[in-house]
């Protein structure tokens, strides 16, 4: 985002054990290497750890959900070495295309050329402007938190436009930008399961929870909107200890920034006014001309087919080029009426800049790419999902201490592998059909599931977001690094796993349905 004069940030004495904890979490981790050096090391450690659990022949057999063909089938996973032949080889020829394939960087490219013209052109400064003026100071937090929650609906879109926002946003109320960068981040990843609305994540897990059911029950099917109850109510949940942590713990933590914004965040110039008007036609033009390919049932950006709006359609599938015409239309025209934009070059120029701001990523995804790639071929993270599929199964518990460790062990495995659907597809055929068997359904086992794996996304390195949020927090803060995210994250993600386990728990106790035709148990008829 917009540049901003680095300086150093003014930090409170801090008292007691929990907030010492975190202070040396931060010491560890910034004495480290920069980031880019730890996941060479991490790579490097990856490598010689699959040679070790390759000779020793360490793997793991489990039946998963295909969610190509549909059904289960048996897997048989052995770790794979990367101090072979064939291991050395994958890395010298596989080290572009884990670069160019890695999900985030074609996203957040892409993404950041129009909100990087929306920010060069001035237009991005002259709303937040406007924000300062018409919201209540008290309300900024549980906003941004809220917001970043409801992101999810829009895939990753949270991650590349509302975190550097929410940094910008706490700035512009003279508040400390690292917060307002950790309450938005919360949000966005600790809070991913929950929504108001039905997302592209809930048909995903559903579809192989229905074919995980179906090895008992031939004919369960586990709707789109089988946990929509339970993530509606979870949404607020999550806005409340999210907003909490980020004002009772984080930002007094943080203490003061002592850098304010360059502008007078109180007063609009005319041009800026003029700007404003002229981004707000474009803004609705666009937005009608979006509309006229939605709205009507054979609308172009709805599947051909089902004629559906969300799942896998042209829109959801290109929302992130119309997230950048969303931002770079109005940019463009703001720029011009403000005078900030006379021609063509200007425009042009504009975008070189926002991208040249994005060379301190790129390497850090380089690195972070062949990190997650070597993960992945080495199949460490699905042999371990399945260890610890294994390993809760083998407990025997039942009842609220069974759901508390299932709840446990999808946030622990969740660090060590990112995706949710990936995770889901290796554990369902082990636990929905465990669960049915004691009672408990489908979509009750789904999302419990759902809380683990959504609250440690914040503090794990191996997702995917993890290292452009690095790269927004250093533009505050020369100085942070991973120790500095992780410290500030690890109060959201332990205070979520906290009362997210005690909102299912209580939902279980008084057996409320968890959406539509979903209850919590499941008779089992033979």
């Amino acid at each position: 985002m917009g540049e901003i004069k680095r300086s150093p940030v003014k930090k409170e004495k801090r008292k007691g054990g929990f907030s010492s904890f975190l202070d040396w979490v931060e010491r560890v981790g910034n004495k480290m290497p920069h980031p880019a050096a730890i996941f060479v090391i991490l790579s490097l450690i990856i490598i010689i750890i699959s040679d070790i659990c390759a000779r020793c022949g360490v793997h793991a057999e489990f039946t998963m959900v295909d969610k190509v063909k549909g059904g289960t089938k048996l897997e048989d996973v052995k770790a794979i070495s990367l101090l072979t032949a064939d291991g050395l080889r994958y890395m010298v020829t596989s080290a572009v295309e884990n670069f160019t394939g890695f999900a985030p960087l074609g996203t957040v490219l892409v993404a950041m050329l129009g909100v990087g013209m929306a920010e060069e052109s001035g237009l991005i400064q002259a709303l937040l402007r406007k924000v300062v003026m018409n919201t209540p100071k008290k309300l900024v937090t549980i906003v941004v938190v809220l917001l970043g929650v409801m992101s999810n609906i829009a895939s990753d879109a949270g991650y590349i436009v509302l975190i550097p926002l929410g940094a910008m946003v706490f700035l512009s109320f003279g508040r400390h930008p690292l917060a307002g960068l950790a309450a938005a981040f919360a949000g966005v990843s600790g809070g991913f399961s929950a929504n108001l609305l039905i997302g592209t994540t809930d048909p995903l897990l559903g579809g192989i929870s229905t074919e995980a059911a179906k090895l008992l029950d031939a004919n369960y099917s586990v709707a789109a909107t089988g946990n929509y109850y339970f993530m509606l109510v979870s949404t607020f949940l999550i806005t409340i200890i999210g907003t909490l942590v980020t004002e009772k713990i984080v930002e007094p933590r943080l203490g003061t920034y002592d850098k304010a914004p360059t502008e007078d965040m109180t007063q609009l110039s005319i041009e800026e006014k003029k700007g404003l008007r002229s981004a707000r036609i474009a803004f609705l033009i666009f937005m009608i001309l979006l509309l006229a390919t939605l709205i009507p049932y054979n609308g172009i950006l709805r599947d051909p087919k089902t004629h559906k709006i969300i799942g896998h359609t042209p829109f959801m599938d290109g929302i992130v080029p119309i997230i950048a015409l969303f931002f770079f239309i109005p940019g463009v025209a703001y720029g011009i009426s403000s005078g900030k934009i006379k021609n063509n070059k200007d425009v042009a120029n504009s975008l070189g800049k926002s991208m040249g701001r994005m060379g301190g990523y790129l390497v850090l995804v380089f690195v972070a790419s062949q990190f997650v790639a070597y993960f992945g071929h080495t199949n460490l993270g699905t042999i371990l999902a399945a260890k610890g599929a294994e390993f809760l199964k083998a407990t025997g518990l039942t009842g609220i201490p069974l759901i508390i460790l299932f709840v446990i062990v999808a946030a622990f495995i969740n660090l060590f592998m990112g995706s949710a659907s990936a995770k889901w597809a290796i554990m369902a055929p082990v636990f929905v059909p465990m669960f049915m068997r004691i009672g408990y359904s489908p979509e009750f086992t789904q999302a419990a599931y759902r809380v683990g794996d959504s609250c440690t996304n914040i503090i794990t390195p191996l997702m995917s977001y993890f290292a452009l949020i690095v790269t927004f927090a250093e533009k505050y803060d020369e100085d942070s690094g991973i120790g500095t995210l992780i410290s500030t994250m690890l109060p959201y993600s332990m205070l979520f796993l906290l009362g997210w386990s005690l909102l299912l728990i209580g939902w279980f106790s008084l057996e409320l349905p968890m959406g539509p035709n979903a209850p919590i148990h499941y008779l089992l008829t033979m």
